[in-house]
């Protein structure tokens, strides 16, 4: 059974702005249904014209005929003016929603989930914009062609229904022709779509690795590749855009062929010979009727080919736009009493990166995580976080972590190989949002002299990917965020790999007294604090070793000598 709430349901979208809605409907019908005054009006003054030319009527019935048109007519553009902008509003609400939906499910998807996201952001928004389009479309089409229709279609039936039923034949011809090409419309649409993303992720990638390709002289040779994008998108998109809009006039010639039989009966009509009795003004009045319900049917043509081209939009983004499944936050925080049993996992289609990996660890301990490269460290920091799945059991106080989705950012920090900076201050890009003073966590990175000597201090603005700072104070303004949003168990995943060794020093003893009511598991290739480590996990060829510095030193050779290596090469130069 579908939820009405579901935001993956079209359906949620114009309930949600039912009271806009509301005043679209007002005014739509007030506008639409005043249209068919236009023909009357037409219909009455040539007729008065014919009149005065006679010598039947006065000049001043034809003034008052044309005052009474022109108030009407204001009349009925202002409905149309009030109702266009609440369509309008309508489809900006509509976007802004649906866009913040795609945003916070697009937070809940792991990164494997998001091969290309340039490329996958660029045509879900694409898709978006062309589902409002066509959602927009529709709304205004309900009146401005449905509802019009229906209204000229009863004045035509009311001077003459027999010459309706014959005039009428004509436009569902052009429904017709338009409900077959629909395929065709479908199918270059979509073409030309996959080939814009193509593009897209085309241009991201030349201008992300144009260093890369100027050093190696390779310049040409991936323009000439960029060309290819760019001429196949040129000629699909040319393709859409003619079944798309080519079609229009076709349809419209169809649709006016009706007029012909108009002239004809309708004269037959006007001298008296034909199967009603018209005067001039009803014959005008008739013919400006079907003239206009010609070209609307032609726009119903369009908007059909329009909202075609939403549906495969809805098709491609719908699934982003299902609720994530975000699973409950836990209501207390629980004790960091950090257990992992017998954790396992692998890439899809590759063997087992590791396995059998237990250990506990309780309130104030880190926990050192090393090895060799490629051997699974920042793999198994990810797995605390539920970024990916894996078998066993990982649990923190009386939560039990999975695979299946729940929710673990109330009780678990995570800092990762990259600074993840974007272009703001210091301060927001360590608060995100949440209000308090910075100056502590600043100090325990030891970086607070450094920001107080920036032109505005915490106010500086760093560039997008922190690209005003050095790689080291990147690395600690990120520490420094994760630690100013401090959970139970901390994951840091090689914190130090861009600071001196007396920061590094500086930093782990202000880290020490920070948690002494975390869990912290500091995973480095750099092992001259491993000593102090409350316990040390070191893992080689799919298997780990659990246990005190001492203890690895003794019994594993592999991590005794990397221990050993590092610490010749970080002691000081005698000579």
């Amino acid at each position: 059974m579908k939820r009405l709430d579901a935001t993956d349901q079209i359906g949620y979208y114009f309930r949600k702005e039912k009271r806009m809605l509301l005043v679209v409907t007002v005014t739509g019908i007030l506008y639409n249904v005043g249209m068919v005054a236009g023909p009357w009006f037409e219909g009455r003054m040539v007729q008065c014209l014919c009149d005065i030319l006679g010598g039947n009527r006065q000049a001043m019935e034809m003034v008052t005929l044309v005052v009474c048109y022109v108030l009407v007519i204001l009349f009925v553009q202002f409905m149309r003016c009030l109702k266009r902008l609440y369509v309008r509003k309508f489809a900006n609400h509509i976007s802004k929603s649906m866009k913040m939906t795609l945003y916070r499910n697009l937070l809940y998807r792991r990164r494997e989930e998001l091969e290309d996201a340039g490329a996958m952001m660029t045509k879900l928004i694409s898709d978006a914009d062309a589902c409002v389009e066509g959602m927009r479309k529709f709304t205004t089409e309900v009146f401005d062609t449905g509802v019009v229709m229906v209204a000229y279609v009863g004045m035509l039936l009311f001077y003459d229904w027999r010459l309706t039923l014959l005039s009428m034949l004509f436009p569902p011809i052009a429904y017709f022709l338009a409900k077959k090409l629909k395929v065709v419309v479908t199918k270059n649409v979509a073409l030309s779509r996959e080939s814009s993303a193509r593009l897209n992720a085309a241009t991201l990638e030349r201008i992300t690795n144009a260093l890369t390709y100027r050093i190696y002289g390779q310049e040409s040779c991936r323009n000439a590749a960029y060309e290819e994008n760019l001429t196949d998108y040129e000629r699909k998109a040319v393709l859409a855009n003619i079944w798309e809009n080519a079609m229009q006039p076709i349809y419209q010639v169809i649709s006016m062929l009706g007029a012909i039989v108009i002239i004809w009966f309708g004269g037959k009509n006007v001298f008296g010979t034909g199967w009603c009795a018209w005067n001039i003004a009803t014959f005008t009045t008739f013919f400006s009727c079907y003239q206009k319900l010609a070209l609307k049917s032609s726009k119903a043509a369009k908007l059909f080919n329009a909202v075609q081209k939403a549906r495969v939009s809805w098709k491609r983004i719908r699934p982003y736009l299902a609720a994530a499944k975000e699973g409950p936050l836990p209501g207390a925080l629980p004790l960091p009493d950090l257990s992992v049993r017998n954790v396992a996992f692998a890439y899809p289609g590759q063997e087992t990166l590791f396995e059998g990996v237990t250990f506990q660890a309780g309130p104030g301990e880190i926990i050192g995580i090393t090895g060799k490269i490629a051997c699974g460290k920042s793999t198994l920091g990810k797995l605390m976080i539920g970024a990916l799945p894996y078998q066993g059991e990982i649990s923190l106080g009386n939560i039990i972590f999975s695979n299946h989705g729940e929710r673990y950012e109330a009780c678990v920090g995570y800092l990762g190989h990259q600074p993840e900076l974007f272009d703001g201050t210091i301060e927001e890009n360590i608060c995100l949002g949440k209000p308090g003073d910075i100056g502590p966590v600043l100090c325990t990175v030891c970086i607070e002299q450094e920001v107080s000597a920036l032109p505005e201090g915490i106010h500086t603005n760093i560039g997008s990917g922190g690209v005003r700072l050095s790689g080291g104070q990147q690395e600690r303004i990120a520490l420094a965020r994760t630690l100013y949003h401090r959970k139970p168990l901390m994951v840091l995943d090689d914190p130090f790999s861009a600071v001196d060794m007396e920061t590094e020093v500086r930093i782990f003893e202000n880290l020490r007294r920070l948690t002494r009511d975390c869990v912290v598991l500091l995973i480095s290739h750099r092992l001259s604090l491993f000593p102090q480590m409350d316990q040390v996990l070191w893992m080689e060829n799919g298997r780990v070793s659990v246990g005190s510095h001492e203890g690895l030193m003794r019994e594993n050779v592999h991590y005794r000598v990397l221990y050993e290596a590092q610490r010749k090469e970080d002691a000081p130069d005698e000579n």
